[in-house]
C-alpha cells in the first residue's frame, strides 16, 4: 500500500479542488510513492498524536485539521506544530489533512451533524455547486420548542454545555448548521428559513438575532470531530484488512477546556 491508494480514496470522497483558497489540504509530510503499513487518524497532529501512530506502527497520519495551514519562518520543537513536524519526519510519517473539501460535501462535516440530529430533506446550506458547498440545512421529523431541542442536541451530540442566543418562542422545525467556525453563514441560515442555526466560534454580538431565530454554539472541535469516524469508516470499508486506527485519545483531544 502507498499513501496514494490512500489519498485517492479520500480525494473521491472529498475531491482537492473544492477546497477553500486560504486551505491547505492534503499531503503535507511525505511523499505519494511512499509506502504505508498503517495509517491513524485523528482531528489536529500534535505532537502526543505522533507519537500514538508511531507507537502502533503507522506510518501515515490523517487528520481534519492541517499541520501547516501557512508559511513556516522557523521548524523549531519549542512549538508544537514545529515539534509534530520535526517528530513525523524523523519518524517517516506522511501526514494528511481532509478539511474544507471535507467540510464542503454532504456526506461530511454538516451533513454528518444534520443527520446526529436525525433531520429530514438534508442540503448544503451555501451551495456552490451541485451539492458542494459549506454547511447543511434539514427539517426535524417533529417541530420542537426551542428548550426541549436545545436539550435534545446536547443529548445528540454528547454536549456537556452549549452557548445559546435568546430561545425562540415559536416551535423550531427548520435547523441549520456549520461544524467550525459558522459565523460567515448566519445570513444564510436566517434567509433558509431556519429556526435554529448550530454552529461554533460564535462572537458576543452574533448572539443578538431578530426575533424567530436563535443561535446555538456548541465548540468548534464539537461539531466536526465526527469526520474522523467518516474517515475511518471510508477506508475500512475499502480497505477492509489493512491496519486503520482512529486515535484513542481522539474524544480528548480537544484543546478547549470547560470548568
Amino acid at each position: 500500500m502507498r499513501v496514494r491508494d490512500i489519498t485517492s480514496v479520500i480525494e473521491g470522497f472529498a475531491p482537492l479542488s473544492i477546497q477553500e483558497s486560504w486551505d491547505n489540504s492534503g499531503l503535507i509530510i511525505g511523499s505519494p510513492d511512499q509506502e504505508v503499513r498503517g495509517v491513524m487518524i485523528g482531528f489536529d497532529c500534535t505532537p502526543e498524536l505522533v507519537d500514538e501512530a508511531a507507537a502502533t506502527g503507522a506510518d501515515m497520519i490523517i487528520t481534519h485539521h492541517p499541520l501547516i495551514f501557512g508559511g513556516i519562518k522557523r521548524i523549531s520543537p519549542d512549538d508544537p506544530v514545529g515539534l509534530a513536524v520535526l517528530k513525523a519526519a524523523s519518524k517517516g510519517i506522511a501526514v494528511y489533512a481532509a478539511h474544507t473539501n471535507a467540510d464542503k460535501v454532504i456526506e461530511g462535516v454538516s451533513g454528518t451533524m444534520a443527520r446526529r440530529i436525525g433531520l429530514k430533506d438534508i442540503h448544503v446550506l451555501d451551495e456552490e455547486s451541485e451539492g458542494v458547498g459549506l454547511g447543511a440545512v434539514g427539517t426535524l421529523p417533529e417541530p420542537m420548542g426551542a428548550e426541549e431541542f436545545i436539550a435534545y442536541v446536547k443529548s445528540r451530540l454528547g454536549l456537556s454545555v452549549a452557548r445559546c442566543s435568546r430561545p425562540v418562542e415559536i416551535p423550531v422545525e427548520r435547523v441549520a448548521m456549520c461544524g467550525g467556525s459558522g459565523s460567515s453563514l448566519i445570513g444564510k441560515a436566517m434567509a433558509s428559513g431556519a429556526q435554529a442555526y448550530i454552529c461554533g466560534d460564535v462572537s458576543y454580538h452574533h448572539f443578538f438575532t431578530p426575533k424567530g431565530f436563535m443561535i446555538i454554539d456548541i465548540g468548534h472541535f464539537e461539531g466536526e470531530v465526527e469526520i474522523c469516524h467518516v474517515l475511518f469508516s471510508l477506508l475500512r470499508k475499502k480497505f477492509p484488512t489493512f491496519a486503520i486506527r482512529t486515535s484513542e485519545k481522539l474524544g480528548a483531544s480537544n484543546p478547549v477546556f470547560y470548568y
